[in-house]
């Protein structure tokens, strides 16, 4: 079958988990990370990441916006910085995550090209639709399909279930893409078709699936969609 659907994850993927940390460490006030924000933020995200995988595996489900606080939280300790102000700015910047700069256009092609599309993300409804809106992108997506609506993180199944059940597609028209070696991996196993966005050039992950395709960015997502340019 044709691809008829494309699904994206959002955070690392259309949007740069990184920005929160770069534009607060950018500011004078705030010195205390103006050289180690990477670390910061690359320690949050983890974090952040790894209480999702805790959470779904216990049945401890809080909402991605409380884990993302308490990532947070323990990177900041982790990197020796504190301050409610700092905290609070850092919060209010991860709202207005810039996107990367090729996912407009991308987006724009999949849609002239008449394919569906939309994230499907661990993200809360608010903050997936206040990220959208700051990104300005909410014209080329068909919907926000959020982890809120059955109380699991991925990977678990019944997140990619979502997909089927909002669009009716065959798993054979879906491509999912994702920033995520483990997400775009339990995506094959599931059954869908894959795109690994692979910007920091890491080494593949050790499970049992693996993507059917490796990119270093985003431009090239109708080309694998079956969309001629």
């Amino acid at each position: 079958m044709s691809i008829t659907t494309c699904i994206f994850d959002a955070y690392g993927t259309l949007f740069d988990v990184t920005a929160a940390a770069r534009a607060a460490a950018a500011q004078p006030q705030n010195s205390s990370i103006s050289e180690n924000w990477p670390k910061l933020a690359t320690d949050w995200r983890l974090k952040q990441l790894q209480y999702t995988w805790i959470r779904a595996i216990t049945g401890a489900h809080a909402d991605f916006w409380q884990v993302t606080q308490e990532g947070l939280d323990w990177a900041m300790e982790a990197n020796g910085v504190g301050g409610a102000e700092l905290r609070a700015e850092l919060l209010e910047l991860y709202w207005n995550l810039e996107a990367y700069g090729e996912v407009p256009k991308m987006l724009e092609i999949l849609k002239t090209a008449g394919l569906q599309t939309a994230i499907l993300s661990n993200g809360s409804p608010d903050m997936l639709t206040g990220a959208v809106s700051s990104a300005g992108i909410g014209g080329q997506l068909d919907a926000l399909l959020s982890v809120e609506s059955i109380g699991v993180f991925k990977p678990n199944r019944k997140v990619y279930d979502l997909v089927g059940a909002h669009f009716g597609c065959h798993l054979d028209e879906v491509l999912f893409v994702s920033s995520n070696g483990w997400d775009a991996a339990g995506a094959v196993g599931y059954g869908f078709r894959t795109v690994w966005v692979n910007r920091a050039c890491e080494p593949m992950d050790r499970l049992p699936w693996k993507p059917h395709h490796q990119l270093p960015d985003l431009q090239q997502i109708p080309l694998i969609a079956g969309v001629l340019l």
